[in-house]
């Protein structure tokens, strides 16, 4: 099946699976390219252009703030979060959660995965969960795991993580986990609400990414139950507790320092 340009079938899979795209894609709001922070000079010894200030294109021309960081409060504000880290990682897994369903649900429905490059991704770092995302065009690219990977984990993922820990202390293995987990969830919901076809391409693909140098070790898979080896810190939020892919079985005991932040 050819990707149609405005990703219909994904829309009975539920918000997280749901791409806005093609002429829906018209609102001016930052790209997840912005988001992931400055690009590098182009020449050595060039300043640095920073696409967090740099206006968009077009009609828009008051300078953007940092939608990361954005993000960031956003999510902090909702959950009570006691210290930024908390937020950031739950910011970065919603996220990760929202590009692998969309990949995956492409891949799965489709046979083809929409080219999810950041500069084409408009996101509401201010919307509620799950994040709202806006594709500008709809280009289709194979649906195997190797361009899942290179889609979702080489450029989302990797940037994501990088621009969080410039910012806060999250350590890589937690990133790790929360990529994966998010993509184990993508697929388990693929594999509980869609037909068998779709359910068994899920459940292969998944398999196959979680083995990726990126994210192999950050858990185990038995089924369609994945376990992680890391912990999201959800538990510090108030009346959190742990996720039901926790490395912990109960809420762990923070020492001061960790209180502290």
């Amino acid at each position: 099946m050819d990707l149609d340009p405005r990703l219909t079938a994904l829309r009975d899979l539920g918000g997280f699976f749901v791409l806005r795209a093609a002429e829906e894609a018209g609102r001016r709001l930052p790209t997840l390219d912005q988001a992931y922070g400055p690009r590098r000079p182009d020449v050595q010894g060039a300043p640095l252009t920073d696409p967090l200030t740099d206006p968009l294109p077009g009609p828009l021309t008051e300078p953007l703030t940092d939608p990361l960081a954005v993000r960031v409060r956003r999510v902090g504000a909702a959950l009570r979060a006691p210290e930024p880290r908390v937020a950031a990682s739950v910011a970065h897994q919603g996220l990760a959660a929202r590009l692998w369903s969309v990949a995956l649900g492409c891949a799965t429905l489709y046979g083809a995965v929409p080219d999810l490059h950041p500069e084409a991704m408009r996101w509401d770092p201010e919307g509620s969960a799950p994040d709202d995302l806006w594709l500008t065009e709809v280009r289709p690219l194979p649906g195997d795991a190797a361009t899942l990977a290179e889609v979702v984990l080489h450029g989302h993922l990797e940037p994501l993580a990088a621009a969080l820990r410039a910012r806060h202390r999250l350590a890589p293995g937690l990133l790790r986990g929360n990529a994966a987990s998010a993509l184990a969830a993508s697929a388990r919901e693929l594999v509980r609400h869609a037909r068998p076809d779709v359910a068994s391409r899920a459940a292969r693909l998944s398999r196959e990414l979680l083995a990726h140098p990126l994210l192999t070790g950050s858990g185990t898979l038995t089924g369609t139950a994945f376990r992680r080896r890391s912990c999201c810190l959800y538990y510090r939020v108030p009346g959190g507790g742990v996720c039901g892919d926790c490395c912990f079985v109960r809420p762990p005991r923070s020492s001061p320092r960790a209180r502290s932040g």
